[in-house]
């Protein structure tokens, strides 16, 4: 059990958290909302745009999620020319995923703005604060692994 003046520390690092991230999504979120698609799309796109020819069971591994929960959101991105799906050359079955042209630039716009974003805020912070922050952050992306 937390004592309560930590417990008020951390309530306040989970709200800090929270708007940082609403910040962090707000205007990438907007250019996703003009197409019909949202924060699904973004992490979808955005995996395929850091690891080309990712099979759709890697993209699955990667993101955490079951098969149903990918289907729709990556099939609206084929449809939209935004991702494409070609059978891997050893495993016909393998599905790789690529982004299109098309799919190429709007990751990158949508990368660009989350990465000015937190250029500017490292920036205003510092290499400690930085490095504390991906420390951080590493730390937390583990305790989600369980």
């Amino acid at each position: 059990m937390l004592d309560l003046d930590r417990q008020d520390e951390l309530r306040g690092a989970i709200e800090l958290l929270y708007f940082a991230y609403r910040g962090f999504t707000d205007r990438p979120d907007r250019i996703l909302e003009r197409r019909g698609l949202g924060r699904v799309h973004h992490r979808i796109l955005h995996f395929i745009g850091s690891r080309p020819d990712i099979s759709v069971r890697g993209l699955l591994d990667l993101l955490a999620v079951s098969k149903q929960a990918l289907n729709a959101p990556l099939r609206q991105l084929v449809e939209m020319h935004l991702v494409t799906a070609l059978p891997a050359a050893g495993d016909r079955r393998v599905k790789n995923l690529r982004l299109t042209p098309e799919g190429e630039r709007l990751e990158a716009e949508l990368t660009g703005v989350q990465a000015r974003h937190l250029q500017t805020a490292f920036d205003r912070a510092g290499p400690a604060a930085e490095q504390g922050w991906r420390t951080v952050m590493t730390e937390l992306a583990e305790l989600a692994k369980g």
